[in-house]
């Protein structure tokens, strides 16, 4: 078995599309690694443009799909859905499942440098290299019409996946996300065992770093919800909003009254999110 090699796990019929659940042999990870993808209707008559979606902390491959509620807006406008797992599991790594914080579910979508991460826990050549050209292999996706998006630290991998490859994303979006990792504990924990301890090496996976570095013309959307647990000690949204200032990035940063950390969230604004995709991509 190669890594060409796909494992249909299982499929639906979904909104006239089908959503599928998918394992394979990663060369990147060296493992098992496991993603979905959601078929729209009109991918029958031919390609089509591929969103991808980075979930967050603990998260698989199925939370975005089950919970989101996206299907009913990708199968309007016509976009492919693509959610890779968090991190490789089972790896054999003694302390991999012993934090939530790090380890299984929470490869923060780098390339680890330290062992004993660094074999397994690729994430960001991964999502940016590996599955794409995967992808691009065994679903009928338009290469050069590509999105992306993600929540909390999928959040973070969506901003420096498309703030270092700004000829392959045309969009990108995300809800709640971690963009000042090098600045708040969930980053800093993660990149210190990852990474390294020398913090200069983590600011290539630094949103807001790398916007001040480069700045484009592409329109990020960000929702942040006000009653987010998590928004005053580990997400920090204004960092990343005066930053983008300061370099003349464009950027729409939604205050969400009310609103938690949780899915619910994420299902109330999926659908401005596709539709901006769509936009992008689709027209």
């Amino acid at each position: 078995m190669t890594s060409n090699t796909l494992t249909i796990r299982s499929q639906h019929t979904c909104f006239g599309g089908t959503l599928g659940f998918y394992s394979h042999v990663s060369d990147t990870c060296a493992g098992d690694m496991r993603f979905s993808v959601y078929l729209p209707p009109q991918a029958a008559a031919g390609p089509l443009p591929v969103l991808y979606f980075l979930s967050g902390l603990t998260c698989t491959e199925e939370n975005f799909m089950v919970k989101a509620g996206a299907q009913r807006y990708a199968a309007e406008e016509g976009l492919i859905l693509v959610a890779p797992d968090t991190s490789p599991r089972q790896t054999g790594i003694p302390s991999e499942d012993d934090d939530w914080e790090f380890g299984s579910g929470a490869g923060f979508y780098v390339d680890a440098t330290q062992e004993p991460w660094q074999q397994h826990y690729r994430m960001y050549s991964y999502v940016t290299v590996e599955l794409p050209a995967l992808v691009a292999t065994h679903f009928p996706i338009q290469p050069d019409r590509q999105g992306i998006s993600g929540h909390s630290m999928g959040g973070h991998g969506a901003l420096i996946c498309a703030l270092r490859h700004p000829d392959r994303y045309r969009s990108v979006s995300a809800f709640a996300p971690i963009v000042a990792p090098s600045r708040c504990p969930w980053g800093q924990k993660a990149f210190t065992h990852y990474l390294g301890a020398d913090s200069t090496a983590w600011s290539a996976y630094d949103a807001t770093e790398l916007v001040t570095q480069a700045p484009d013309d592409r329109l990020i959307l960000i929702d942040q919800g006000t009653a987010d647990q998590f928004l005053e000690t580990q997400l920090m949204p204004q960092v990343f909003e005066r930053a983008c200032a300061a370099v003349g990035q464009p950027l729409t940063l939604r205050m969400q009254p009310g609103y938690d950390h949780s899915y619910y969230f994420i299902a109330t604004f999926i659908g401005d999110h596709i539709r901006y995709h769509a936009a992008a991509l689709c027209r």
